[in-house]
């Protein structure tokens, strides 16, 4: 976060930087990770070049990495970031099932995959801040679709939702596409239960909860899975994550120096 000069793709009042830094993206991460595990083909990478069960949280470390680096660092800490991204891309590719039963080649880098997991995230991050946050999105949900877009540009990926009418048509686009099978279940039953400590797993129960509840009613009727109504999680989850913050305090270290470099280029009180 303090490497390079200047701003990044986005300043502390844009608004994926106030969706990101704040702790409902707990219950969009795992949100997000249940969306593209309904897609055949990033299911395929994940469970073929991934290590998400033998090392679960380095696997989950490589994506926080991404998300904040695209988020909070400077244009210079991107394009690096963006560099070992594609490289790790072109490595991964395959074949998968479609949901109509036919066999399929793949690469990481196909943009319809890449939009799929875009759109997994960003639905999932959007839908989570909205229901369980309560800080207002600076420009509402268009502008966070339409800012969150430039994310994947140095990914080479530009025909993405750029508001949220955008986002709804590209997930019915792909609502075809979607499927359940064995593999899909055992990485939701992963995701369900994950090897945590015994004092995490009450805590992390609620989220997926709150993560599944809040998906829309094709995806949950997909998984399989019942979940306690929205009405219930809502209020519930919001007094966890108030709970959380309160806990480790008002500092985000980085947050913090992202904003202590933007503070030396002159582009943040």
């Amino acid at each position: 976060m303090a490497s390079g000069e200047g701003r990044g793709l986005y300043l502390p009042e844009d608004a994926p930087w106030v969706v990101h830094a704040d702790l409902g993206t707990l219950v969009g991460g795992v949100r997000a990770l249940l969306m593209q595990a309904l897609h055949p083909g990033s299911l395929a990478g994940v469970r073929t070049h991934s290590r998400y069960k033998d090392d679960p949280l380095g696997r989950l470390a490589g994506t926080i990495r991404w998300l904040t680096i695209t988020t909070f660092a400077s244009h210079e800490a991107l394009a690096t970031e963006a560099s070992r991204v594609n490289r790790m891309h072109d490595r991964v590719k395959g074949q998968y099932e479609t949901s109509s039963g036919e066999s399929r080649g793949y690469r990481a880098a196909d943009p319809d995959l890449l939009r799929w997991v875009h759109i997994a995230f960003m639905d999932s991050f959007l839908r989570s801040h909205q229901i369980f946050s309560t800080q207002p999105i600076p420009g509402g949900a268009d502008a966070y679709v339409r800012l969150w877009s430039k994310s994947v540009e140095p990914l080479g990926l530009t025909d993405v939702p750029m508001n949220e009418k955008e986002l709804l048509t590209w997930l019915d686009h792909y609502r075809g596409e979607l499927a359940v099978n064995d593999d899909t279940r055992d990485v939701i039953q992963w995701l369900r239960n994950p090897p945590l400590p015994i004092a995490a797993r009450p805590v992390y129960a609620l989220l997926f909860q709150s993560a599944l509840a809040s998906l829309p009613p094709e995806h949950r009727e997909l998984i399989g899975l019942k979940s306690l109504p929205l009405s219930v999680l809502k209020p519930i989850t919001r007094t966890l994550l108030k709970s959380i913050r309160l806990g480790i305090g008002p500092e985000n270290p980085l947050v913090d120096v992202a904003k202590s470099r933007l503070q030396r280029a002159g582009l943040a009180l």
